[in-house]
């Protein structure tokens, strides 16, 4: 949530993180910004999905086009959607996608070089 606000971004209700296993977009549902939805705790072994979409100027409103997967603002404000896939272990959790950025760092870096 702070790098996003730092950024003048929101982070989009459209879509969610999910459960991964022998199915695809399954249980547990993942929102991805700080909330009070309580699904049970993660054991070791589970795997699922974190997938932010921020977008700015605070923009909630969106449409689905013809080809049913693509989403986008009514107002075409600019968004960025990301995925993390994340497995619970014994003795905490393992990202499995990329390496780590340093979103802050990013974003401070973009901020920058825009004001010059």
């Amino acid at each position: 949530d702070k790098v996003r606000e730092e950024a003048g971004c929101h982070c989009s209700g459209w879509l969610r993180g999910h459960g991964i296993g022998s199915y695809f977009h399954g249980s547990p549902v993942i929102v991805p910004t700080t909330n009070d939805l309580d699904q049970g705790l993660m054991q070791p072994g589970m795997t699922f999905t974190v997938e932010p979409v921020l977008v700015e100027n605070n923009d909630d409103t969106w449409e689905m086009l013809e080809d049913g997967w693509t989403l986008r603002t009514e107002t075409a404000a600019w968004s960025a959607q990301f995925e993390h896939t994340v497995l619970i272990t014994d003795t905490g959790h393992e990202l499995l996608t990329g390496p780590t950025i340093d979103y802050k760092a990013v974003s401070a870096a973009a901020a920058k070089k825009a004001s010059s």
